[in-house]
């Protein structure tokens, strides 16, 4: 059976959710080899294997922290050579796409970004999108060379399947250009206690209908007792009443969780875009005409400040 290369996103060895779902996708097209970049490769790999992965490729090296992209590249290079893959799975961070990109001109391929999907084809592999501001879905198939395809967080459920799992070293030679862009400085993120916004499987959001920073402590409320990450239209965010980084829409993040809740916002096209392929869309809004129920599975016609505190109890007193 042919293998798959799987690119490791890690934080010090503890594996992210949205590798645990490229190894699921990994599994539809052949056998999933996992290349980790960076220290922590033997904490990764327990559970690289229980989620299917039959080798782990592992390089480290100071380059990998040290300086941009450049050097993740030359490594995911060397994999495809030593392995041949069918494809490489990438994830859709804004670094993976970059990753990606340049692996793919080296390979001689070509790209595809943002996949919701990939499915086993009788050409190679077949990858599903979301394009014109989620309007349509395509289905798409890289015709020449090693396929690279980069795949959104939460559009695969995470499954075990426990493989070897075994630890290889992988040689790599840096090229020229992976030291042009150095790190001179890192700024830790602070911390919320919330799930990264493009990785939660629930998305709470605000517009709008919100009115104020100040009233944003109900949106807050709402998805800590999902435990769930939070989100803003581009109207709140340009109001000044959430920060950028956690807008949604065309101009901000692409999310795809398996629930999203809006909370006063319309349903304008930009915002759409940034959260059409979640798996469930329910709206709170006041206005029954607002498009966001257009587009939604469950719509409330309300005033967000009476439904959405009564929801927040609801679920504090079904978790007891």
């Amino acid at each position: 059976m042919a293998e798959v290369l799987v690119y490791v996103d890690h934080v010090d060895g503890a594996v992210r959710k949205p590798t645990l779902e490229l190894l699921t996708l990994a599994r539809r097209l052949g056998e999933p080899v996992a290349v980790h970049l960076g220290p922590g490769a033997e904490t990764a790999a327990p559970v690289l294997a229980e989620h299917g992965a039959t080798r782990v490729l592992a390089a480290d090296a100071p380059e990998f922290a040290d300086y941009l992209v450049v050097p993740k590249v030359d490594a995911l290079e060397a994999a495809a050579q030593a392995v041949q893959p069918a494809a490489v799975l990438v994830p859709s961070s804004g670094e993976g796409k970059e990753i990606a990109a340049r692996l793919a001109l080296r390979l001689g391929s070509g790209v595809i970004t943002d996949a919701v999907d990939v499915e086993a084809g009788e050409q190679g592999p077949v990858a599903t999108q979301s394009a014109f501001a989620a309007a349509f879905t395509t289905k798409s198939r890289i015709t020449r060379g090693t396929p690279v395809i980069t795949v959104k967080p939460n559009s695969a459920p995470v499954e075990t399947a426990p493989a070897a799992g075994a630890v290889e070293a992988l040689e790599v030679t840096f090229g020229d250009l992976a030291r042009g862009t150095k790190v001179v400085s890192r700024t830790p993120r602070e911390s919320t206690g919330r799930p990264e916004l493009t990785e939660a499987a629930i998305v709470v959001s605000g517009g709008r209908g919100v009115g104020g920073a100040e009233n944003f402590a109900v949106v807050e409320a709402l998805a800590d007792s999902l435990g769930a990450a939070v989100g803003a239209s581009r109207a709140a965010v340009d109001a000044g009443w959430y920060p950028h980084s956690n807008q949604v829409g065309q101009t901000g993040k692409s999310v795809s969780p398996q629930l999203y809740i809006a909370n006063g916002i319309s349903g304008a096209i930009q915002h759409r875009a940034g959260m059409q392929t979640s798996k469930t869309i329910v709206a709170v809004n006041k206005d029954p005409e607002a498009p966001i129920f257009d587009l939604a599975d469950y719509g409330v016609v309300g005033d967000l400040f009476q439904v959405v505190p009564q929801l927040t109890e609801e679920v504090k007193a079904r978790k007891g």
